[in-house]
């Protein structure tokens, strides 16, 4: 199996630090984009939960690209609140999406402050599967709130049902209104902390459906 790599995309601010985790399976079924939580509390694309994502994705056949996004790590460009990062999204998504014409399958995920930004890219790029962890919805003061999912039924949204950052209602009052599950884990805080297992299992049991839904 290939090693992941550090690679580097050109954004809309500069240059993108990205790490690439091959597919597990060969041939791939598609690529994915992994979005890390918010820099300004310590976010990365070295986070815990969005490494437990990309290897459940891996596992299922996806080359995974996780971007620093514009002022993180390596990355050039400052901190904008998601509007700029959504944009650097989409830089990401369109790399990784040349890079493999092979495998046209495309899954959009992020965590907190990285599935935020996953929504609003959502609507540019219509992911095949939109994977929302911990999303940090109906969480923001002063920012534009992220619209409706466009296909509930290729979205997996998965909650600690314990979350202290962004509180369980906050999901689920941005999810009724669409109709559109959240799984939520017994015991779990933000950080999926002694939950990461558990975690991975719930995607690799649960991201199939609604990739073949």
């Amino acid at each position: 199996m290939l090693k992941p790599e550090t690679i580097h995309i050109s954004g809309p601010a500069g240059i993108l630090e990205t790490i690439h985790i091959p597919s597990e399976q060969v041939p791939a079924r598609g690529v994915a984009v992994i979005n890390h939580p918010n820099p300004l509390q310590g976010g990365t694309n070295t986070n815990k939960v969005i490494q437990t994502a990309a290897k459940a994705l891996s596992k299922l056949g996806f080359h995974c690209y996780l971007p620093n996004l514009r002022g993180v790590g390596g990355s050039e460009g400052t901190h904008d609140y998601g509007r700029g990062e959504t944009q650097d999204c989409l830089a990401v998504i369109d790399y990784a999406r040349a890079q493999h014409p092979e495998a046209p399958e495309f899954a959009l995920s992020g965590f907190s402050f990285g599935g935020y930004v996953a929504t609003f890219a959502a609507q540019a790029r219509i992911p095949d599967l939109l994977l929302l962890i911990g999303a940090a919805v109906c969480h923001y003061t002063g920012r534009p709130e992220p619209s409706a999912v466009p296909n509930v039924a290729k979205t997996l949204m998965i909650h600690g049902a314990e979350d202290e950052v962004v509180e369980i209602e906050k999901a689920l009052k941005w999810a009724e209104p669409q109709d559109l599950p959240v799984i939520t884990i017994a015991g779990s805080t933000h950080f999926f902390h002694g939950k990461l297992i558990v975690l991975r299992d719930t995607i690799l049991r649960f991201a199939p459906v609604c990739l073949n839904g």
